[in-house]
């Protein structure tokens, strides 16, 4: 039986470098997939998943509107198609976290999801709700944080590097506009040990 795999992490853990590393385990061995990531996310360039480690691949890009189940199951028409892997999975919907798991009940095929467990105001995206609850197996990716204790929440910084508190909850950035951190230090702000 397929599964509905959702790998979760505070920013800089890993994420994108882990799904790029199973894409290449599964391409490796004959085995073909299929790799999603969010049309808004356009860091790496439009339809593509980059780690910053180096390595990248071509993906398919969707956004509110698609229906996923219908992409996968057009895409196994035309060929065989072993496993799915989304970045970015923070920013599915409810409905298309459904989807994804209806691609795995219903079509067989394993669908592998990476993303962000909350913003940075420490509340949940609606994708990753949806996913924590209904995924067959949920696996945190650690990171840390400067106090070397586990980093399970991101601050938002703006362009002067300080901590913002209210806001979207999306907003595309990097390195520069957030920080992983434990929760002790992002509820006093604390970015360093300065």
């Amino acid at each position: 039986m397929s599964k509905l795999y959702f790998s979760y992490a505070a920013m800089n853990a890993g994420k994108s470098t882990v799904l790029l590393q199973a894409a290449h385990n599964y391409e490796e061995r004959g085995l073909s997939t299929c790799l999603l990531t969010a049309a808004l996310d356009r860091r790496a360039g439009a339809g593509r998943i980059a780690s910053r480690i180096g390595i990248a691949k071509k993906a398919h890009a969707f956004d509110d509107q698609d229906d996923l189940r219908d992409q996968v199951q057009t895409l196994r028409a035309k060929a065989p198609l072993d496993c799915v892997l989304v970045d970015e999975a923070q920013f599915l919907t409810p409905a298309q976290v459904w989807q994804l798991a209806s691609v795995a009940d219903d079509l067989g095929i394993p669908v592998l999801c990476y993303g962000l467990r909350t913003d940075f105001q420490g509340k949940l995206f609606p994708g990753s709700e949806t996913l924590l609850a209904i995924a067959d197996q949920l696996r945190e990716i650690r990171t840390i944080c400067w106090c070397g204790a586990k980093a399970i929440m991101v601050l938002r910084l703006d362009e002067n590097g300080q901590p913002v508190q209210e806001g979207a909850q999306v907003h595309i950035g990097g390195n520069d506009q957030y920080i992983s951190l434990c929760r002790r230090h992002w509820k006093t702000q604390q970015l360093s040990q300065e």
